[in-house]
């Protein structure tokens, strides 16, 4: 299986990182990829630089064997498209199960994303659920999820594509605009924080009033 885990990471947290390693132990991965996006296209854009975001990915899964990153994304020009990526992926791997771990709040907004249904056939789809999420889906959305979604991990691993999971596991409530919110006010250690992205942070003076 091949799992990817796309965002901005602006910054990576604890949050993050619990949520890749509980994906990983769910599917009993030997490789998850953080894929940070360059433009994307249901977000702001990031507000620090694509070098310091790689940097800070880097620091904060180095103390792990099992993730490593894949930066097409930041190599292709235009938005950051999930579609284009799954597209390359599907196209490199052709009948190997695929898994795109995304959070609750994503998911909720999935049907908003650029073809969001080719997306579903050419992926997994596994969504992680933050403490006070509630999934809502609109009607196509939730069309979807009852024909797609399973309960069984297994079921992954027989297809390659077409399946939904809602990830079960430990949750950690962290989000990055909090934590940018709060660095903006003090440059002190954030509990939130792998303690080398806090000292990358605090180094470089990063996400302070005026950035």
């Amino acid at each position: 299986m091949i799992a990817i885990f796309g965002g901005t990471f602006d910054p990576v947290h604890l949050g993050h990182i619990n949520m890749a390693t509980q994906c990983v132990n769910a599917f009993n991965l030997n490789t998850l990829y953080f894929m940070p996006c360059a433009l994307p296209a249901h977000k702001a854009a990031p507000g620090i630089s694509t070098e310091h975001r790689i940097n800070m990915l880097n620091a904060a899964i180095a103390p792990y064997s099992f993730f490593q990153l894949d930066l097409r994304e930041l190599n292709r020009t235009g938005p950051s498209y999930s579609l284009l990526s799954l597209q390359e992926l599907r196209a490199e791997h052709p009948t190997t199960p695929i898994i795109f771990l995304i959070g609750m709040d994503s998911f909720n907004n999935l049907d908003k994303w650029y073809e969001w249904q080719a997306i579903t056939q050419l992926c997994h789809i596994v969504v992680y659920q933050r403490p006070g999420q509630l999934c809502n889906p609109r009607p196509a959305l939730n069309t979807y999820m009852l024909n797609a979604q399973t309960n069984d991990a297994q079921q992954l691993e027989y297809t390659p594509f077409g399946k939904l999971y809602f990830l079960p596991g430990e949750t950690l409530d962290a989000a990055s605009s909090s934590i940018r919110e709060q660095l903006k006010k003090t440059n002190k250690n954030n509990e939130l924080l792998p303690d080398s992205v806090s000292h990358y942070i605090e180094q470089h003076q990063l996400y302070q009033s005026g950035d």
